[in-house]
């Protein structure tokens, strides 16, 4: 299977040099139907500063949609897993964040193992939707293997995220299956969780946020809108200041 050109996985070893003398690891994912190029600036960024920086490729992602068909939400969480327990072995702390899906799964990670996720960063995450047409995926996934996307809801001109064209139904249904279960697990966040929201998102709708920040039992919770961005914020006209408010957050659990 042919793999996108831009989708390779970003992984940059940790300069302690550059961050108080700790190994600081930091996982980002990126979302569903999309690949490393939406969250890679975000990645480097930190980088530059001295962290340790994994984004990996989910499964089924940057190739086609049809491949992405055959993957599940078990699949995602578990390549994301493999790379966090390396991220571990490597440092004195690791963070975790994504955007969209990515977010979810680094929600699930953080409520998985408390003891060793050290921050959330999320940004626009979707663990439950208004969506009426969701209640029909059960039956329509047997029925159309596809619909049409919902990639590249940037505001910034001239941005693309290289996401798939098409949403893979049943890869869709089983994202939709994990959302009740990863809820019900959200008190068993404990890390300080940064929450990147943009007031206009046409991909996840209000419902999310309230589930999230009200039922995580985070140290610290905190908030930030995103003004002048849609939902792929992590490339529009807010990047620079998710990428400073995740700098932030990261010499906090640097200088612990």
């Amino acid at each position: 299977m042919t793999i996108h050109p831009l989708a390779a996985p970003l992984s940059v070893p940790a300069r302690p040099e550059l961050t108080g003398g700790r190994r600081v690891g930091v996982l980002l994912s990126h979302g569903f139907t999309g690949q490393p190029a939406s969250v890679k600036p975000w990645g480097e960024h930190l980088a530059a500063l001295g962290y340790a920086v994994e984004v990996p490729r989910l499964p089924g992602h940057g190739t086609t949609w049809q491949e992405m068909n055959t993957t599940r939400w078990e699949d995602w969480y578990g390549e994301l897993g493999r790379v966090f327990d390396g991220l571990c072995l490597e440092n004195d702390a690791v963070v975790v964040g994504g955007l969209s899906m990515g977010g979810a799964l680094a929600l699930r990670l953080a409520a998985d193992h408390p003891d060793r996720v050290a921050g959330v960063v999320v940004v626009n995450p979707a663990v439950a939707t208004r969506r009426l047409d969701v209640r029909l995926l059960p039956v329509l996934q047997h029925v159309l293997p596809s619909m049409p996307g919902i990639v590249d809801d940037i505001r910034k001109p001239g941005v693309t995220e290289h996401g798939y064209p098409r949403t893979p139904l049943r890869a869709a249904r089983s994202m939709f299956r994990a959302w009740p279960e990863l809820v019900a697990a959200l008190p068993q966040v404990t890390a300080p969780l940064l929450y990147l929201r943009s007031r206009v998102d046409h991909v996840v709708d209000d419902l999310s946020e309230p589930l999230i920040t009200e039922r995580v039992s985070s140290s610290e919770v905190r908030v930030v809108h995103l003004e002048d961005s849609f939902h792929v914020a992590t490339l529009d006209h807010d990047a620079p200041r998710i990428f400073a408010e995740t700098a932030d957050l990261l010499a906090r659990v640097s200088a612990r």
